[in-house]
């Protein structure tokens, strides 16, 4: 009974801290075939704050976000992870994976961006998808939200 507490427990904190983030972006990316865009950063960093809490949710606001399958990446907690996906030690990062027809293709932004700026890297990521012939179920390429 104790080990089933404690994995609940842990579980739930693992949730709380965003552990699982990219694991469950990279699962929707997996079984949709959505670009997987994250937002790599730390709480420490001044601008990856103003991405993650104002630059972000004004492009989640405009249904962007939906069309990808998209997760934060801590620099400080998820390192391994970080240190995987990153190019160059800058941050905040904001990168694109996109799986084509000849392989993987990794798109980036480094620094603070746009919400314009964003919505421009993700909608090319989209329209290259679509000009290749990479369709993703559950997503309406047509329309910008």
């Amino acid at each position: 009974m104790m080990s089933v507490t404690l994995s609940a427990v842990l579980q739930v904190s693992l949730l709380a801290t965003g552990a699982n983030e990219y694991a469950a972006a990279h699962r929707v990316h997996q079984d949709t075939g959505r670009p997987m865009v994250l937002l790599v950063g730390a709480e420490w960093c001044p601008a990856c704050a103003q991405m993650k809490n104002s630059v972000l949710p004004r492009v989640a606001r405009r249904g962007l976000l939906r069309k990808v399958a998209f997760a934060h990446v801590n620099t400080d907690r998820d390192s391994r992870v970080a240190r995987s996906v990153m190019q160059g030690g800058t941050i905040p990062q904001l990168i694109m994976y996109r799986k084509t027809n000849n392989g993987w293709r990794k798109h980036m932004l480094v620094g603070v961006q746009s919400p314009e700026a964003i919505e421009t890297f993700i909608n090319s990521g989209l329209e290259l998808d679509k000009a290749e012939g990479v369709q993703a179920s559950n997503v309406s390429y047509g329309s910008r939200q």
